[in-house]
């Protein structure tokens, strides 16, 4: 498989993101639905933003690992938030899990997520 980053310009850096990925020769594409801030058992962990921001990508792992992927293959993502003055904390974070070249990303501010006080959730593409 060859992954190949697409930015035409370099703005996007500051920011932490791609522009694109284009992929070629990928064995698999993972579509991953959004993952929240949720225990094993499904209750909503702590109400602020970097834990439920951890607990959501730390959810994400487990979905890439057991789809056969890593933080590596995703080439894609997209985050809603509740509040979007926390777009900084949510890049810092990501970059913690996924190093390197970011993947193309989409922040959107929601008014509500699936259950009261979520702050976060994060869906994803990745090609293996």
């Amino acid at each position: 498989m060859n992954k190949q980053q697409v930015n035409p310009w370099s703005w996007q850096d500051r920011f932490g993101f791609s522009q694109a990925w284009r992929v070629d020769g990928a064995d698999a594409v993972v579509f991953i639905s959004g993952q929240g801030p949720l225990t094993a058992d499904g209750e909503l962990v702590a109400d602020d933003f970097e834990t439920q921001a951890r607990q959501t990508f730390e959810n994400l792992r487990t979905v890439l690992e057991d789809a056969g992927a890593s933080f590596e293959a995703v080439v894609k993502v997209n985050v809603y938030l509740t509040d979007i003055s926390t777009l900084r904390d949510f890049g810092r974070i990501k970059a913690e899990f996924i190093d390197g070249p970011q993947p193309a990303s989409t922040a959107v501010q929601v008014g509500a997520l699936a259950l009261p006080g979520m702050m976060i959730e994060v869906e994803a593409i990745a090609a293996v």
